[in-house]
């Protein structure tokens, strides 16, 4: 079962004395700062929920144990893809994560939660989540938003129009992971990678990446840079891009950001339970099934993707040819845990040796 508990209340060689009272104090505090959230190792039957705003025919049992009683037909072929997809996911985490970790509310701040269809989402960059905040901003706005693609694409970006997990405290968070369906979708880690690349370094309104990051990683990987360059930053090349990615410096600096920050990392699918585990694959069906759990497929549509230039394993291809094979292994080894947690294979195009 996810369960969230407070940290253990003070680090080893934590030597002051203090009174019973102060200790309990203290260990209240780094309790609420703190989280652990426990991995369940196998698929649960959720606790009895009753939705608290039925419509007339409609079932009144939640989307968790609407996925799992499975008893609707028109259900029965996303279950079985979802269902395995669970259980290479469990498996995978099993076979690959050794360590528990301490996870903070910051840790936390990924996953947005729905409370009036009692929905957890988490949001990963470069996989459709534009499209799925304005889902829920839909689904949690009480009438005010009704066309989710009449929503821009900025507005559903602002911190504070939908609520994280992070903003809820211990007993709360333990609440809603127990009793909400929890979901996430992923995509060909390179895929999204180089979609990133071509989003924020290669657009000229992205000036805040180009200042941010694009000095930066010219200054350390161009020799010579004109002046320009290093001023601007709006000409990063994807191989000097992959450099600062490879680069232990980056991450000793600062985290990744989150458009290129590992989904493993963003989401702690192996310490957090997820019961649906969406493709950008298979984008619209996996979408819909969330939409039929949640009861809203009547009502709401997911809005389909109108990109023409779609970032695709042939373009990712065409970008990873200038990547030396040293630095392609170097970068595979980065990502290698989201290839293994999500199930997809080694690219074709890639050569490591």
């Amino acid at each position: 079962m996810n369960r969230v508990q407070a940290a253990p209340p003070a680090a080893p060689g934590f030597r002051m004395r203090m009174p019973g009272g102060g200790r309990l104090l203290l260990a209240a505090c780094l309790g609420s700062l703190l989280v652990l959230v426990l991995f369940f190792q196998s698929i649960t039957k959720p606790e009895p929920a009753v939705r608290t705003d039925p419509k007339p025919g409609k079932s009144r049992r939640s989307p968790l144990q609407t996925l799992y009683n499975g008893d609707q037909p028109e259900l029965f072929a996303a279950q079985r893809s979802l269902q395995g997809r669970r259980e290479h996911l469990e498996q995978g985490c099993l076979s690959h994560k050794r360590k528990r970790q301490v996870l903070s509310p910051e840790d936390l701040k990924h996953l947005i939660v729905d409370d009036k269809h009692s929905l957890i989402y988490c949001y990963v960059p470069k996989v459709a989540c534009t499209n799925w905040k304005r889902v829920l901003m839909v689904l949690t706005s009480e009438g005010r938003y009704i066309n989710p693609l009449a929503i821009p694409a900025n507005e559903a970006h602002i911190a504070g129009n939908l609520r994280t997990l992070s903003e809820f405290t211990v007993p709360e968070i333990n609440r809603r992971l127990r009793s909400y369906l929890k979901f996430i979708f992923v995509r060909d880690p390179f895929e999204r990678l180089v979609s990133a690349y071509r989003n924020k370094f290669t657009r000229s309104y992205n000036t805040a990446f180009h200042k941010r990051y694009g000095t930066k990683i010219i200054r350390r990987n161009r020799p010579d840079p004109e002046p320009e360059a290093l001023e601007k930053g709006s000409d990063v090349s994807f191989p000097e891009f992959v450099q600062y990615l490879v680069d232990p410096r980056t991450q000793r600096e600062e985290p990744f950001n989150e458009h290129w920050e590992r989904v493993h990392s963003l989401c702690h699918p192996c310490l957090i339970h997820y019961d649906v585990v969406g493709k950008y694959e298979t984008l619209e069906p996996d979408s819909q099934a969330v939409l039929e759990l949640a009861g809203v497929d009547g009502t709401l549509q997911f809005p389909s993707s109108g990109k023409s230039t779609r970032t695709d394993g042939n373009m990712a291809a065409h970008f990873f040819k200038h990547i030396s094979p040293f630095y392609q292994k170097k970068l595979f080894n980065l990502y290698r845990m989201d290839f293994l947690l999500f199930n997809y294979s080694t690219p074709e195009y890639l050569r490591t040796r």
